[in-house]
């Protein structure tokens, strides 16, 4: 019988998770499917169990809001998903046996991963949001050396966040309205630095607020990273194109995690030789 694997989440409609991996399936042709269960977490405990059992089932990757309820039903969760605090891929592993793991982190390094080969003598990151999407940016961006600065509502959440993911670290918390303003802030010679400014935040997704980000407050030679999705071409990439600044979409972490949750379902890698097919036929 075929063998399958599905999303979970509530909404689940909008979900991108289906074309990526069903472009995969039917590249590599396996016997596969990959389905969208709109799920609560009223739902786990039955779904969990009842998956469990079937042997045709590969996991899931979890969406929001589910990357945190998940784990009581897990027997296993790694060292990524127990540092960042919360589980986007679920699978069954030795006996059926539930194991969780966090992808989001290596999706959103992937598009960076040259630039972070070469030294610099300071990295610094902007980062806007402090909701579930930038726990794993926090904690990878951290782990890769940045010093960073965590944008919020709240400041003192923002604050707590960063003690959280990377105590150790020493960096910054400020309210989301700091960037809303210009400023004359004069930057130093950034020559050797490696700059981020990213939108970990669902403002700018079709349906939310806008992000009011003034871009006199990112260095020369910043990088814009942002993770919204729908749509892809969002006002804040619009803007720092125009100010002079190299852009990331959020189709770049978006199939970079699914590439890695991939491997887990199926036992092969995706072919991401196709990666500009997939990216036209997700934007078509």
């Amino acid at each position: 019988m075929t063998v399958y694997a599905e999303v979970i989440g509530d909404p689940i409609a909008q979900s991108k998770s289906p074309a990526i991996h069903g472009f995969w399936i039917e590249k590599l042709g396996l016997d596969a499917e990959y389905r969208a269960t709109r799920l609560t977490a009223a739902d786990l405990p039955d779904f969990f169990a009842e998956r469990q059992l079937d042997l045709n089932w590969r996991g899931c990757n979890v969406t929001m809001p589910l990357k945190q309820s998940v784990q009581p039903y897990l027997h296993s969760v790694d060292a990524h998903a127990r540092a960042i605090g919360a589980v986007n891929t679920v699978y069954p592993a030795f006996d059926r046996l539930l194991a969780g793991t966090n992808t989001d982190m290596a999706g959103f390094l992937e598009p960076l991963a040259e630039r972070l080969r070469d030294r610099h003598y300071f990295r610094m990151a902007r980062v806007l949001g402090t909701g579930g999407a930038a726990r794993a940016i926090i904690a990878g961006l951290a782990n890769e050396g940045f010093t960073l600065v965590l944008a919020g509502r709240n400041s003192d959440k923002a604050r707590a966040l960063l003690e959280e993911l990377d105590s150790g670290g020493v960096h910054h918390a400020v309210r989301l309205d700091h960037f809303a303003d210009a400023t004359d802030f004069a930057f130093d010679d950034r020559e050797g630095c490696c700059d981020l400014i990213v939108n970990a935040s669902p403002l700018g997704m079709r349906g939310q607020p806008p992000l009011a980000f003034d871009w006199s407050h990112a260095p020369p030679g910043s990088i814009a990273y942002d993770i919204v999705t729908d749509p892809l071409e969002t006002e804040f990439l619009k803007n720092a194109r125009v100010a002079g600044f190299e852009t990331i979409d959020g189709l770049s972490m978006l199939i970079g995690q699914a590439a890695a949750a991939f491997a887990h379902f199926f036992g092969v890698e995706p072919p991401r030789e196709y990666d500009g097919e997939l990216r036209e036929r997700l934007t078509a």
